[in-house]
C-alpha cells in the first residue's frame, strides 16, 4: 500500500516537471512571481492583523497612565515601541502640553509615515499581478511561432509535431492567469484592509486627542473659578 502510494506521488511530481518544462523558458518566470507573491500576502496577512496594528483599548490605558499621572517618557517609548497604533498616539502625547493644533499635526506627520509601512510590499504585489498574464500572452505567442515555424518547415501532415508549440502556448497562458487572479485578488483586499487600518487609528487618536484637551479645558476651568472666588 505505502509503495503504491509512493509510486503515485511519484507519478504526479512527474507529470509537474513535465508540464513545467513543456511550458518553455517563460515558466521559470512565472514561478518567480508566483513565489513573490505568495510570499507577500503571507507576510501582509501577519503584519496588518488589528492585534498588531491597533491593538484593543490602547487608548483607554493610555488615558489611564495620564490620569493617574505615570505617563512618562519610559511608557511612551514603550508605547511607541508596541504597535503602529502606539507610534501614532506617542507622536500626539510628546506634545500633549502644546495646543490642539500641534499635537494634531504630530499625529498626522507619523500617521502618514505609518500609511506608507502598512502599504509596504503591496506594489510588488500589484506588479506581479499585472506583469503574469503579460508573461502567459508571452508565452502564448512564443508556442504559436514555434507552431508556425514547424508549419512551414515541415507541414502539416503529422500532429504530433506541432503539440510541442501549442502546449507551450495554452501552459503559459494557464499558468500566467493563475498567478495574477489571486494576486490581483489579495492586492486589492490588502488596499482595503489598509484604508481600514488607518481609518481606526484616526478614530483613536481623535479620541485621545479630545479627552486630553477636554480635561485640560476642564481643569483650566476650575482653576479660573477658584481664583475668582478668591
Amino acid at each position: 500500500m505505502l509503495v503504491s502510494h509512493v509510486i503515485h506521488q511519484s507519478g504526479k511530481w512527474n507529470l509537474v516537471i513535465e508540464i513545467f518544462r513543456a511550458g518553455g523558458w517563460i515558466m521559470p518566470l512565472i514561478v518567480i512571481c508566483s513565489i513573490i507573491s505568495m510570499a507577500i500576502i503571507c507576510e501582509r496577512f501577519w503584519s496588518l492583523q488589528t492585534k498588531l496594528v491597533a491593538p484593543k483599548n490602547l487608548v483607554e490605558q493610555v488615558l489611564h497612565w495620564a490620569k493617574s499621572d505615570v505617563l512618562d517618557e519610559k511608557r511612551i517609548e514603550l508605547l511607541r515601541a508596541r504597535s503602529y497604533l502606539g507610534r501614532v498616539l506617542a507622536a500626539g502625547l510628546v506634545n500633549r502640553y502644546q495646543d490642539r493644533e500641534a499635537m494634531k499635526d504630530a499625529i498626522e506627520e507619523v500617521g502618514r509615515h505609518v500609511n506608507h509601512e502598512l502599504g509596504r510590499y503591496l506594489n510588488a504585489l500589484g506588479t506581479v499581478a499585472s506583469i503574469t498574464p503579460l508573461l502567459g500572452l508571452l508565452g502564448t505567442v512564443v508556442g504559436m511561432i514555434k507552431v508556425f515555424a514547424v508549419i512551414t518547415s515541415e507541414g502539416t501532415g503529422d500532429p504530433s509535431v506541432l503539440a510541442g508549440g501549442i502546449s507551450e502556448a495554452l501552459i503559459t497562458t494557464a499558468a500566467g492567469l493563475s498567478v495574477a487572479i489571486p494576486a490581483l485578488m489579495f492586492y486589492r483586499y490588502f488596499l482595503a484592509r489598509v484604508e481600514e487600518l488607518v481609518v481606526l487609528m484616526e478614530q483613536e487618536s481623535l479620541k485621545l486627542v479630545e479627552v486630553l484637551y477636554g480635561e485640560r479645558a476642564v481643569g483650566q476651568d476650575v482653576l479660573k473659578n477658584s481664583q475668582a472666588n478668591k
